[in-house]
């Protein structure tokens, strides 16, 4: 199963790249670009209420998809990892 295969390689360098990298890197700060084309949270500066709230919302909300998708993929190794044991 060349996916447990590449998970297992994953999970090897930890939750925490993996979060870092996947999460805030990969999602929350493209989010963040895209949504400040979207939203124009700067249009009234960048110390503005809606720019400091984009400022936080954004990567917070990277790292959290970051922890659900490792916890996602942990529970789908682990599940995948046992049932291949009991045959």
């Amino acid at each position: 199963m060349q996916e447990l295969e590449a998970w297992e390689e994953t999970r090897k360098k930890g939750w925490f790249n993996y979060i870092l990298f996947n999460g805030l890197f990969m999602w929350g700060m493209p989010m963040f670009v895209a949504m400040s084309f979207i939203s124009k949270p700067f249009a009234e500066g960048y110390t503005s209420r809606a720019a400091i709230v984009h400022y936080i919302v954004w990567p917070l909300a990277g790292l959290l998809y970051g922890a659900v998708m490792w916890w996602f993929a942990e529970r789908r190794f682990k599940k995948n990892q046992n049932g291949s044991k009991n045959t």
